[in-house]
């Protein structure tokens, strides 16, 4: 890994830890993100001349702050922050920090963020959005392409958030019980798409982001103690243990996709699929069905065939339509068309997602998927328009080099 990646990879980290103990501190969204804004291009000055710091996360709390404290007083003619020298040297501050970071005081500052950007005053949809931006970093990019919408839509959805998070003059602290209850189908979404960010990025280099993965793994471990009878957060948790485990099998040595069927399942991580398992037997005794859950029942069904042959996949496709009773999706019907061609072949999978040509006109796996249905039957000039629709619209190298090989696939078939 280069210089400048791990630097990128240890501000993405240290993230959600170093502003929500700055809004903690300054009490305003816009502020705290430019506090921790300016702590990073500090940070991309000084850990490549100084070496990196023991905690990145109290190294970019500390600077972010006393940068921001100095930019106030300056404003107000007061005295100056020492310079760019002594703030690089935080040995001391910095364990103190850390200590600090320790307590339980900063270990409750990324979930109350969380419940901060979920509060009931603002629109579910603006919830969501808010705490991807505020918590996480997602861009608007990334954000606006989980909810599927046009970048300005989203940016003018996180405004308005913002804007009403700071005229309502909601309280920046923990809320009650009951307040945490009322909130906690947003969190949970939230989590879900931090998580879906980083199981399949939608910018970037990488087409996996394992840090965003394993930061929602923690904050829904989080979320489970503080819930720990609620089954659809066993559920989100076990859901996404299920599919990090298979993490190491997805992307091959050239850091090309790799299909379910293609994995070398002896890279599966073990010890997380059965936590996830028991976590699904455990959710599912509730006998109180919810997304998560059934979610987290299909991807236990496919950790648990040693085989790709060994899938149930009629059991699969019965999960997939209690998810669309429960959630009716364009791409959970897109996801369950799989399902129906293991079962009844490619045409009855394309007859499937036929009526979702307008609606996911713009979803790159909408496109990949037909040109396998289309390829498979044998027609051939379809199948490519469909492949180089999804090449078009391919978020990550990654993505088109995988659809890429779809087409090579293609050609040489048609040559033999």
């Amino acid at each position: 890994m280069t210089e400048l990646a791990w630097i990128e990879n240890a501000l993405t980290g240290a993230r959600p830890q170093a502003v929500a103990a700055l809004l903690r501190y300054f009490r305003d969204l816009d502020r705290a993100e430019e506090a921790f804004q300016e702590a990073c291009l500090r940070a991309m000055k000084s850990w490549p001349v100084n070496g990196p710091p023991r905690d990145p996360a109290a190294w970019l709390i500390f600077v972010g702050r006393n940068a921001t404290l100095d930019h106030l007083r300056r404003d107000s003619r007061n005295t100056a922050l020492p310079d760019e020298e002594r703030i690089s040297d935080l040995e001391d501050v910095e364990a103190d920090m850390a200590e600090r970071l320790d307590d339980a005081h900063y270990r409750d500052d990324i979930l109350r963020l969380m419940f901060v950007c979920c509060h009931p005053d603002l629109p579910a949809t603006q919830q969501v959005a808010l705490a991807l931006r505020i918590v996480s970093g997602l861009s608007v990019r990334e954000i606006a392409s989980a909810f599927l919408v046009n970048e300005k839509a989203m940016e003018q959805r996180i405004t308005r958030a913002k804007r009403r998070v700071s005229q309502a003059n909601i309280p920046f602290a923990a809320p009650d019980a009951a307040e945490r209850t009322t909130r906690l189908g947003a969190v949970a979404a939230m989590l879900y798409l931090v998580f879906n960010e980083g199981y399949s990025a939608s910018g970037g280099a990488d087409m996996v982001r394992a840090s965003l993965c394993e930061e929602a793994i923690r904050l829904a471990r989080l979320l489970l103690r503080l819930f720990p009878a609620e089954p659809e957060i066993m559920g989100l948790l076990a859901l996404m243990l299920l599919q990090h485990a298979r993490s190491k099998a997805r992307v091959d040595a050239e850091g090309n996709a790799v299909l379910l069927d293609d994995q070398d399942r002896n890279l599966w991580n073990r010890s997380q699929i059965d936590e996830g398992l028991a976590l699904v037997e455990k959710a599912l005794r509730h006998r109180a069905p919810g997304v998560y859950q059934v979610q987290a029942a299909i991807a236990a069904l496919h950790v648990r065939a040693a085989k790709p042959e060994d899938t149930d996949w009629e059991e699969i496709d019965l999960l997939y339509q209690m998810l669309e009773r429960l959630q009716p999706s364009p791409v959970i019907t897109l996801n369950r068309s799989v399902a129906i061609s293991k079962m009844n072949g490619a045409q009855s999978a394309l007859d499937l997602i036929a009526p979702l040509a307008e609606r996911l006109s713009g979803y790159f796996y909408y496109h990949g998927v037909r040109g396998a249905y289309l390829s498979e039957l044998g027609r051939a000039g379809e199948a490519r328009e469909a492949f180089d629709r999804a090449i078009a619209l391919a978020r990550t190298p990654a993505e088109a080099a995988h659809i890429r090989q779809h087409l090579d696939k293609l050609s040489e078939k048609n040559s033999a």
